[in-house]
């Protein structure tokens, strides 16, 4: 069993940053596949990132690439979702998943946070 929690979300103007966290217990993250999603209000939850349980493969939704960067800390098993250059578009509630696949689909990451609110403002 893995128990994900995510902190770090808050308000903050368009081009500001912040940092979000996914604090894993029950497995260490460097042997599972991480995923960050996101869903906003009145649309389904969109793929923003994903880290290989290696560590060495990332992949981003086109619409954060550049912007957004994936890590992890294997000593406080925790992954991090760097959000640079935000836009108002960026507001949602985002998810830190986990998972023995990873890649972009939801349904193969078997454990989910609880998420946590990010807002934009223009």
């Amino acid at each position: 069993q893995v128990t994900l929690a995510e902190s770090g979300g808050g308000l903050v103007q368009a081009g500001g940053s912040l940092r979000l966290s996914c604090a894993a217990s029950g497995r260490t993250v460097f042997s599972l596949a991480m995923g960050w999603f996101r869903q906003s209000s009145g649309k389904e939850r969109e793929f923003v990132g994903a880290l290989s349980w290696s560590g060495d493969g990332t992949l981003y939704a086109d619409s954060v690439k550049g912007r957004f960067t994936i890590s992890r800390d294997d000593v406080t098993n925790t992954v991090y979702l760097q959000m640079n250059s935000l836009k108002p578009e960026d507001t949602a509630v985002y998810y830190c998943a986990a998972g023995y696949s990873g890649g972009p689909l939801a349904h193969k990451y078997g454990y989910w946070g609880q998420g946590t609110q990010v807002t934009v403002s223009s």
